[in-house]
């Protein structure tokens, strides 16, 4: 019994020293495939400058190795700018357990000699350019985590991939394969927790047996073309945490059973051909944050039950046929971010509670029959980025807090009913670069703090009851590029600051009472387009130079009081319809025969040829009276006869 712990003891010795015998060697070859792994890659960040020829590999950047055998076990390059292709020279690497090279920019194939490489749990070569069909890797039976997403793969989608029965993550997605179906093998993944398929060219219904993986917590079949009704199985998965099937063909109703998905927090249907009533029971999915159902066929009204949900943070249900009221306390306990419910037949007073988090950066409520007035509890809305309530059957006045946001990117308030006057709030508004307010009621001046809006591109304020001047303080916008203040009660003259405008491609200030001169300054509007002047009385003479660098494809100056001359140029740009109207507009002959004008023919200028004729004519009339009468005085001096002349001379 004495020999045993010696015996033993001899034998850990005898370990250790072959140990150290072989580790030298192991080493060595890994060093050497390392290297040969490096050589083939293009390294603009340096990383790679510890991979040198040494002992061991475990001091490389990006290198780990078990602590007792001193093998590489894991690779980790992520983001590192690495160009070129992956050498197969990685599979001489036995211990390896994690190859992590995502979001750097390798091309070429995936080394089938990967396969040699039994121990990996984790291959991760997502978002580069890899090429090619993917090759069979189904010998890698320890593989938990597969990422082959966002590459250039091509060739049949890997079916393959089922017999990896270890698998907890499996992302394919966003690749170039052949049409094909989502395996019916699908299910033999029974600890797949997270399935990212998008993008893959996946045709036909997801199988029976997908929604037999009950450890499923992520799935992700978005943007293919996946058809059938709307799985009534998914309410299997009861640990579901996130459904995204947008952009497939999927149809039918959304079952109530959905509602048995407790843990549920995302779902995303949006852009399929689903229809029907939202189920009540839906409004029970109190751990909901995300809920995108847009661009379907759903009918009917809006949970109640949403109008409690305190997690929700992303709403969008536009172009759909939803209708009825809002949830009158949608958004009171929530920390909405984003809501965008455009498009449908939603009706009653506009929801008021949207804003009371003020976390709101999105509200988009355009193409309803919401009524009433906007709610001033919006003006809460601090960080509101784009606020679109437009085509609705809003009224009364828009609150002074909501024309101040600071944020606000985008404001569009138009064909509604409102009325009331533009609060010089609005020049507190400094990131505003769309204001839509066309077709209202609104009234009143125009105000000038429009003026502090340095990054405004767009200006409608058509189709309302403004009146007074148009204010100058608009002619310091260099971003502006389209202005509309036509059918509307202002006055005065146009302002020459508006030539300052270096980016107008489109102004439009018809039907309107404004009067003076075009200003002269429209010369240097050199990216303008169109221009509408038509139906106000504007007046003095059309100077062709005034417009004559400007290249429009749109003119109307009918129905004013302009006088002078068309050129062919403003004849070619708008033809006579744009000059309709003004008496004291004309063209010359030679113009309106040549462009088969309508307008009538300039008496004043074309009188020049006229005269010119009429002298050259009594020029000659002259010299042949001059002559006559020399003639006859020569008769004279020969004394042909006094009387002879006297009653010549008296003729």
């Amino acid at each position: 019994m004495a020999k045993h712990p010696f015996s033993f003891l001899h034998f850990l010795l005898c370990c250790c020293f072959f140990s150290t015998l072989l580790s030298p060697s192991l080493s060595s070859v890994e060093v050497e495939a390392l290297l040969r792994f490096k050589k083939q890659l293009k390294d603009p960040l340096h990383r790679l400058d510890s991979w040198k020829v040494s002992d061991s590999p475990c001091e490389f950047f990006g290198v780990s190795c078990d602590p007792i055998t001193g093998l590489v076990t894991k690779i980790s390059l992520d983001n590192q700018s690495l160009s070129g292709e992956i050498s197969p020279s990685i599979s001489e690497l036995q211990s390896l357990n994690s190859l992590v090279l995502p979001t750097n920019l390798l091309s070429g194939h995936l080394p089938a000699e990967l396969n040699k490489c039994i121990n990996l749990r984790e291959l991760n070569v997502s978002v580069n350019y890899l090429i090619g069909t993917l090759p069979d890797l189904s010998e890698l039976r320890n593989l938990q985590i597969l990422d082959l997403a966002s590459n250039y793969f091509s060739g049949p989608f890997p079916s393959w991939v089922t017999n990896l029965t270890g698998l907890v993550s499996l992302s394919l997605g966003d690749n170039n394969y052949d049409e094909g179906e989502i395996p019916e093998s699908i299910g033999n993944l029974k600890n797949l927790i997270f399935i990212f398929f998008a993008r893959s060219q996946l045709r036909g219904e997801i199988p029976e047996s997908f929604f037999e993986i009950t450890t499923m917590e992520s799935l992700d079949f978005s943007t293919n073309n996946i058809s059938g009704n709307f799985p009534k199985s998914i309410a299997k998965l009861h640990k579901l945490h996130i459904i995204e099937l947008f952009a497939n063909q999927l149809t039918g109703e959304i079952p109530p059973e959905l509602a048995n998905l407790t843990l549920l927090q995302e779902i995303d249907i949006s852009s399929n051909h689903l229809y029907g009533k939202l189920p009540e029971e839906l409004g029970q999915l109190k751990n909901l944050k995300v809920f995108h159902i847009f661009e379907n066929n759903f009918s009917g009204e809006i949970p109640a039950g949403f109008g409690d949900m305190r997690n929700l943070l992303l709403v969008s249900t536009y172009r759909n046929n939803l209708s009825g009221e809002f949830p009158a306390n949608f958004g009171r306990f929530s920390p909405l971010k984003s809501i965008d419910i455009s498009e449908n037949q939603f009706s009653g007073g506009f929801p008021k509670y949207l804003c009371e988090s003020g976390k709101l950066f999105f509200l988009l409520a355009l193409g309803n029959k919401f009524s009433g007035e906007f709610p001033g509890s919006c003006s809460k809305c601090r960080d509101l980025r784009r606020l679109r309530i437009n085509d609705n059957l809003l009224s009364g006045e828009i609150p002074s807090g909501i024309w101040g946001l600071p944020k606000v990117v985008i404001i569009d308030f138009g064909n509604n009913e409102f009325t009331g006057r533009i609060s010089p709030e609005i020049g507190t508004a400094t990131s505003l670069t769309q204001l839509y307010l066309l077709n209202n009621k609104f009234s009143g001046k125009i105000p000038p703090e429009l003026g502090k809006l340095a990054n405004l591109g767009k200006l409608y304020l058509n189709g309302n009851d403004f009146s007074g001047k148009i204010p100058s303080e608009l002619g310091v916008l260099q971003q502006l590029s389209s202005v509309h203040l036509e059918e509307n009660s202002l006055t005065g003259s146009i302002p020459a600051e508006l030539g300052k405008c270096a980016m107008l491609v489109e102004m439009n200030l018809a039907r309107n009472s404004l009067n003076g001169n075009i200003p002269e300054s429209f010369s240097l509007l050199t990216n303008l387009h169109s221009l509408n002047l038509s139906w106000n009385t504007l007046t003095g003479s059309l100077n062709p130079d005034n417009l004559k660098n400007l290249k429009l494809s749109s003119l109307d100056l009918s129905m004013n009081q302009l006088t002078g001359i068309v050129s062919s140029n403003l004849l070619q740009m708008g033809g006579d319809k744009a000059f309709l109207g003004n008496k004291g507009l004309c063209v010359e002959k030679s113009l309106k025969i040549q462009m088969h004008s309508g307008l009538k023919v300039c008496r004043g200028n074309n009188t020049k040829e006229e005269l010119l004729l009429f002298f050259i004519i009594a020029s000659v009339l002259v010299v042949i009276l001059v002559g006559f009468l020399v003639a006859i005085y020569r008769e004279c001096k020969k004394e042909q006869g006094r009387v002879f002349c006297d009653k010549s001379l008296e003729i």
